[in-house]
């Protein structure tokens, strides 16, 4: 048996391809996947219209745009980081963002060209989830952030 690739290794690089329901954007974002997480946050409820968010987390750095320029929302989340969220202007598709110094970009599930990459490991943010969210609890799940 031969030994793991060690990380970062061509082996753990990824490319994930993507863009919005009308193609006015496009990106590419290849690096290794640090994380696939669904998140039940109030926030990421407003952003996708009720549901939770599904999102892989890449490396800061890992998203190109290839088309189009995406519309970006900036807030102050509830610990009181810059967040930025983008999304298609002419669809309202969102799209992929960062929060600041977290050393990632959250690219959304929902966006990917084969959605069905994603495989959920690890949930946050249960305590705000509504009734009727379905949460897994077949990964490691939390009540809010994921331990750093």
């Amino acid at each position: 048996m031969s030994p793991a690739p060690a990380a970062g290794t061509p082996a753990d690089i990824h490319t994930y391809t993507g863009g919005c329901l009308c193609q006015a954007v496009r990106f590419r974002a290849t690096g290794p996947l640090l994380a696939a997480a669904t998140c039940h946050c109030r926030e990421c409820q407003y952003l996708s219209g009720g549901a939770p968010a599904h999102a892989l987390l890449l490396p800061a750095g890992a998203l190109r745009l290839e088309r189009g320029a995406p519309r970006e929302y900036h807030y102050r989340s509830a610990a009181g980081r810059r967040v930025m969220r983008s999304f298609c202007a002419d669809c309202g598709t969102p799209l992929f963002g960062h929060t600041e110094d977290a050393g990632y970009t959250v690219v959304r599930a929902g966006a990917l060209d084969e959605p069905e990459r994603f495989a959920n490991q690890l949930t946050v943010w249960t305590a705000s989830a509504p009734p009727w969210h379905a949460i897994d609890t077949a990964h490691p799940h939390f009540a809010g952030n994921a331990p750093s």
